[in-house]
């Protein structure tokens, strides 16, 4: 298929990983073990999943792998939206990592749709 590390929705969600992995650092340290690692499975799932499907033999497959980074990604959503909740970020944080949230998954269903046309 493609090399993944071109696709600008893989850059943009390997860029929300490392921006949340420095962002729950500053999480209580009661929560290395709940949030903290729900947050980073789920994070790091998205752009994991995307290169996946990259290297899949068919668009089917390569849709269903972007079909499970767009559900990580709704995780991750929630988790955010939990931690602001909890206090753990404020809310400019919180507005910021949402909208980045929303774009890349506008991103996600584009380009499931563009691969689905292909069938």
């Amino acid at each position: 298929m493609q090399d993944y590390r071109k696709l600008t929705v893989w850059n943009r969600s390997h860029q929300l990983v490392l921006d949340l992995y420095k962002l729950v650092n500053l999480f209580p340290k009661e929560e290395q073990f709940g949030l903290i690692s729900q947050i980073k499975r789920a994070v790091s799932s998205m752009p994991a999943n995307i290169a996946e499907g990259c290297g899949r033999n068919s668009n089917k497959d390569f849709a269903q792998f972007l079909n499970i980074a767009l559900g990580s990604l709704n995780e991750v959503t929630y988790f955010i939206l939990l931690a602001k909740d909890l206090k753990y970020i404020n809310i400019e944080d919180y507005s910021k990592l949402t909208d980045e949230c929303n774009e890349i998954k506008a991103m996600l269903i584009s380009l499931i749709k563009k691969i689905r046309e292909k069938n």
